[in-house]
């Protein structure tokens, strides 16, 4: 599909002029937005520099036929630039809606720091970062470790401190609640077992053996795989994402500054 002529847009066109010894006259025409190849603010800084000095921008913009952020990102940075110089910028030649724009973008000033400044590291920074990071990841690792460790202790021990109803309630999310889905994923698995293997047994005569090949590789193998597997993905990320929840909610810092110990009252019954 050709588009008409009229809804082409015209290309963007950047101009300029002395009317005067100390002013530069900038010049734009045609449709300056984001889908055309805006000129860039270099070609304003080498007219500033070559000539006589320039204390003062005005614009002429009676032949913009469109514009949109584009255009307010391109006189941004030429005012930016010409405050920097102490050269004044004269906005009557823009049109209202840019000049509107541009008073409440320079309105607040920008907070200095707030920019984000990319710094490139250089590789031994990098590494030894890293490494730090590495090292405090197996720190708390082993912290976790040894406080499950010692929770287990004290629940040999009868001092553990929990909930008896929180920990049946556990036993029934991780038995009872998790056996359709661990029925429907099993049941499946064994089709797809049954279709390959007698597909490959067909081939000598053996369509009699496909049960013992589904029975067999589901009792031995591969239901105790998927047990663990949608255990973990299910049963395990609801305990992370309540657990994650409690932390949020400062509810484990409450649990702390009672005296009871989280690990023992949240992660051992879950363990």
């Amino acid at each position: 599909m050709q588009l008409a002529k009229e809804d082409i847009p015209e290309a963007c066109e950047l101009s300029f002029d002395r009317p005067a010894g100390d002013t530069l006259l900038v010049r734009l025409t045609g449709s300056w937005t984001i889908g055309q190849k805006l000129p860039s603010g270099t070609e304003v800084q080498s007219q500033i520099e070559s000539g006589p000095a320039i204390k003062q921008i005005t614009f002429d913009a009676r032949e913009l036929s469109g514009w949109d952020s584009g255009l307010l990102s391109f006189l941004t940075k030429i005012i930016n630039q010409c405050s920097t110089k102490n050269i004044t910028v004269n906005q009557a030649g823009l049109p209202e809606g840019i000049r509107k724009l541009l008073q409440l973008a320079f309105a607040v000033p920008e907070r200095k720091g707030a920019r984000k400044e990319v710094v490139r590291e250089s590789l031994l920074t990098r590494i030894g970062a890293s490494s730090i990071a590495t090292g405090q990841s197996s720190i708390e690792t082993l912290n976790f470790i040894g406080e499950t460790f010692l929770a287990f202790l004290k629940l040999f021990a009868g001092k553990a401190r929990y909930q008896r109803s929180d920990l049946m309630l556990t036993i029934q999310q991780s038995g009872i609640q998790a056996l359709p889905i661990v029925s429907l994923i099993s049941v499946l698995v064994g089709l797809i077992l049954a279709f390959i293997g007698a597909v490959q047994l067909m081939m000598f005569g053996a369509q009699i053996f496909v049960a013992d090949l589904v029975g067999i590789a589901m009792v031995r193998v591969m239901g105790a795989v998927m047990v663990g597997v949608i255990m973990a993905g299910r049963t395990g990320a609801a305990f992370a994402a309540q657990i994650g929840t409690m932390q949020v909610n400062e509810e484990i810092d409450a649990l702390q500054t009672l005296g009871i110990s989280p690990m023992e009252f949240l992660v051992l019954m879950r363990t």
